[in-house]
């Protein structure tokens, strides 16, 4: 062996689980869930439509349905001028 330096670890290209596939856990709870006809958005939107179910529940059930639902609004920004004079204004009353 001798002096040879260690092999050192590191990332090497093209190694590893591919990006956005599903590892065998993730793989099979999709599958458990599709087979019995219920997903997990459907399970909170059914929660949240159930009047017996408390408020605590329903607004559980909104809070983490709503991303799944409704985009999330971007913030504008707005910079602008209204210049109207007192004149202006008072004769548009008439």
């Amino acid at each position: 062996m001798g002096n040879q330096p260690m092999a050192r670890g590191g990332k090497r290209e093209g190694a590893g689980r591919k990006a956005g596939a599903p590892n065998k856990r993730t793989a099979e709870i999709t599958a458990k869930a599709e087979a019995s006809g219920l997903m997990p958005l459907e399970f909170m939107l059914s929660v949240l439509r159930d009047e017996m179910e408390t408020a605590e529940n329903r607004r559980w059930a909104a809070e983490k349905a709503a991303p799944y639902l409704h985009a999330r609004l971007a913030n504008v920004e707005m910079n602008a001028k209204v210049a109207v004079s007192h004149e202006d204004a008072l004769g548009e009353l008439e």
